[in-house]
């Protein structure tokens, strides 16, 4: 059985990922590609219990090391459970974040490096990583623009954090898509819905190209 396609969409709040990755996926299944929808935090019923662990946590809140083990705990059986058997039966897998979120939020903005994210993804994940991972990067007051209107001033523990947390997430997701262009794509993330999945759609050619 041919294996199949992994798909991972990037970016900051409000760039525009849960959107674009349904749009794909619908796009797919058009396509006659059978397609598996998800996201991170989350995807299974473990995953899901971390993710309100996670944006709504309890007491305190979590030390920057707890999130990231928790994030990477999700992962761990998001992949087993869900991705890498879905991969096996020849699917594709879009999903709404993955390891470069981890890389970037807590990687670059919560000061951990990047290396002991990779540590606990290689542990915990066997070091899975997406064929593609598609980067959605817009202007700030484009995004600022799209925050208003999905939240109406209320974010959960994480996308409430300091505009100059958002900023170093932001950066170091173009870093990442700047250093390594054999795995990510950027995409601008300006204008409508549409023109945003005509770019995520040209970026993933390649990938069409392979599979027939």
């Amino acid at each position: 059985m041919t294996s199949g396609r992994f798909i991972a969409f990037e970016g900051g709040e409000g760039m525009g990922k849960s959107t674009q990755a349904r749009m794909l996926a619908d796009a797919l299944e058009a396509r006659g590609v059978s397609t598996c929808l998800t996201r991170e935090p989350g995807g299974t019923s473990g995953a899901e219990a971390i993710r309100g662990l996670l944006l709504d946590p309890p007491g305190e809140g979590w030390t920057k090391e707890a999130e990231a083990l928790l994030f990477a705990a999700a992962r761990a059986d998001h992949v087993a459970r869900l991705i890498r058997p879905a991969l096996e039966e020849g699917r594709w897998v879009v999903c709404d974040r993955f390891l470069d979120s981890s890389r970037a939020y807590q990687g670059a903005g919560g000061g951990l490096g990047d290396k002991t994210v990779r540590e606990l993804h290689a542990i915990g994940s066997d070091g899975l990583l997406p064929d593609i991972t598609l980067v959605i990067d817009a202007e700030a007051a484009e995004v600022d623009r799209r925050l208003t209107e999905r939240d109406g001033g209320f974010s959960d523990a994480i996308g409430g954090r300091a505009a100059e947390y958002h900023a170093s997430v932001n950066a170091a997701f173009r870093d990442f898509a700047v250093k390594e262009p054999d795995r990510f794509a950027l995409i601008d993330g300006s204008g409508s819905m549409e023109d945003v999945h005509a770019r995520v759609l040209h970026a993933l050619s390649p990938l069409f190209v392979e599979s027939h």
